[in-house]
């Protein structure tokens, strides 16, 4: 078909975007860093779940988007967005800046 009723097949193709999971604004996937929890055992003795950085996509597992500042990661752990099922399982304690959420309560205090 000629003429103004043919279409072109488009050569530019949308960036894909992913939604960062602290402050849940969406953004182009280059701009995002993906964090998955790191290998067999993701969940240490204390109840912590160790999580890598991912920048090639290519680890397996369920992955977690982040814009790569500390703000962003401080609000998914406040909201319990990352670790195990990524859901409420815990009081979310971390150390800011670090790739480890403790995701367990703390014990409670001894009796009186």
């Amino acid at each position: 078909m000629t003429g103004p009723d043919a279409r072109q097949p488009s050569t530019s193709r949308a960036a894909p975007e992913r939604t960062c999971v602290g402050c849940r604004r969406k953004a182009d996937r280059s701009r995002l860093l993906r964090v998955v929890a790191a290998g067999d055992e993701p969940v240490t003795p204390s109840g912590s779940v160790v999580l890598v950085p991912d920048p090639r996509t290519r680890l397996p597992g369920r992955g977690a988007w982040l814009h790569p500042a500390t703000d962003c990661l401080d609000l998914a752990v406040r909201r319990r967005a990352l670790g195990p099922g990524r859901g409420p399982a815990g009081t979310g304690h971390h150390t800011p800046g670090a790739h480890n959420t403790d995701q367990r309560a703390p014990p409670p205090p001894p009796p009186s």
